[in-house]
């Protein structure tokens, strides 16, 4: 069927979802696409201010070498990985420094030796008996089937049968323990739940494991890791100035009407009208603005969030820290609230921000407020020697959009991607694939492919 590229695209939101998708349509020569994005500046939460003259992350803040979405944009919008080097240390909850994968303590020796055969199991489980599970997004999954493009630099078209794959709906706790991997989650602990994106106890496995594939999460584990001069946010600045169409700022959708095959937008207060619509922003708050039919209705409910809070801090003098540093201790549900991580992007410049992170909410019990967990958070950063002098600026992010285990299991993604292009209308943004920047590009780039 051939495709109309003059048709009308409405692209709600001006994250690494939208901005991508909207590359890709032009591309693939779409030439008249609109993004809106309600916020003054475009990246979502790859957002990087400036202190001075040097930038520093609100939200995300590094990759992987892997970030093949990632690497289409940075050559879209001529982007260079060439970002400060990272490297971290860890702090007990007492602030006092040790290393857990310290080698030459022989009292460490017997339990990494532990670690390190089941993370051999680990990786032998993925590659055979789970076959399938590292490609992007969640199609056919619970239903035991695979779908999708393959994490490597071709990115092949891969679809088959793997009735193992269900297992990928259990909580990723669950599922280490069937498979005799417990000390498995201290490995991937880091990079996922101090990183905002929830607690092993609740999460399923598809999260976890698609985000953190074994080779990921090797490379945070080996401090593999790319970053930007200018921050994360530079990546979709940049192609977002290079775009035929840049993103209309500070746009507000109140009104969306889909009706005899056409798209009525209201932004602004004023209507504009579209042959298709692509939903990257949050599809929980669609029914809010949207028409939204019984089903998105019912459901778009039953996703949540993670309330992932950042603050960017100046610190007192003689107290800036060397590096950045991770407290495991602070990443046990009983710990909710407490400081996971604090990153020292600009080592060795003090007059430079550092940044805070802890995560709020669990499922099942009461969430903290903003300011119990700030509390909490600049308590826990003085215990570690650093002493917040101004806080510069906070973020209490809408983060890693989910659903639970019984909705996965229930074919939550199957049945929204048969919605897809019904009513004109297209569904992409973190909760289609993941919350990492990476996952979410990707993602609309097979949107692109598959219905464009």
């Amino acid at each position: 069927m051939q495709k109309n590229l003059d048709e009308r695209i409405c692209i709600v939101g001006g994250g690494p979802a939208g901005i991508s998708a909207a590359m890709y349509l032009e591309q693939k020569g779409y030439k008249n696409y609109s993004i809106y994005e309600k916020n003054d500046y475009v990246g979502g939460k790859c957002c990087s201010p400036v202190h001075n003259g040097k930038h520093y992350e609100l939200g995300a803040i590094m990759g992987v070498p892997q970030y093949y979405a990632v690497a289409d944009l940075e050559k879209f919008g001529g982007v260079k990985r060439e970002g400060p080097s990272l490297n971290r240390k860890y702090k007990t909850l007492t602030g006092k420094d040790y290393d857990p994968f310290n080698t030459k303590n022989l009292l460490n020796i017997p339990h990494l030796l532990r670690v390190k055969k089941q993370l051999k199991r680990f990786a032998n489980l993925l590659a055979t008996k789970y076959k399938g599970y590292d490609v992007n997004g969640h199609r056919g999954v619970a239903e035991g089937r695979y779908d999708g493009y393959s994490a490597t630099p071709e990115r092949t078209y891969m679809k088959g049968e793997n009735p193992n794959l269900k297992d990928l709906a259990m909580p990723f706790k669950d599922f280490c323990e069937m498979n005799k991997i417990p000390l498995v989650q201290e490995i991937w602990i880091a990079p996922y739940t101090s990183f905002g994106y929830g607690y092993f106890d609740e999460m399923p496995t598809a999260y976890v494991i698609k985000y953190l594939d074994f080779q990921t999460c090797m490379n945070f584990i080996k401090m593999n890791l790319v970053t930007w001069v200018d921050g994360t946010q530079s990546i979709y600045e940049c192609v977002n100035k290079k775009l035929a169409h840049p993103a209309n700022l500070k746009s507000e959708i109140t009104k969306v009407v889909r009706k005899d095959g056409k798209v009525t937008v209201t932004v602004n207060g004023k209507e504009e009208v579209f042959d298709k619509i692509i939903i990257t922003a949050p599809l929980q708050y669609f029914p809010l603005y949207g028409d939204a039919t019984k089903e998105e209705k019912e459901l778009f409910a039953k996703i949540d969030y993670e309330r992932y809070d950042v603050t960017s801090n100046t610190i007192k003098e003689g107290t800036y820290p060397p590096i950045s540093y991770y407290i495991f201790d602070n990443m046990q549900v009983e710990r909710l609230g407490h400081l996971m991580v604090y990153y020292v992007r600009w080592r060795g410049e003090p007059d430079q921000i550092v940044t805070t992170y802890a995560l709020r909410n669990h499922d099942g019990e009461e969430k903290l407020t903003f300011e119990e967990c700030k509390k909490m958070v600049l308590e826990d950063l003085a215990t570690c020697g650093p002493v917040s002098e101004k806080i510069h600026d906070e973020k209490a992010w809408y983060y890693c959009p989910h659903v639970y285990s019984k909705d996965y299991a229930d074919g939550w993604y199957d049945k929204v991607e048969a919605m897809q292009g019904k009513n004109g209308t297209y569904y992409a943004g973190e909760i289609m694939s993941f919350g990492d920047m990476d996952e979410t590009c990707e993602y609309s780039r097979e949107l692109v492919l598959r219905f464009f």
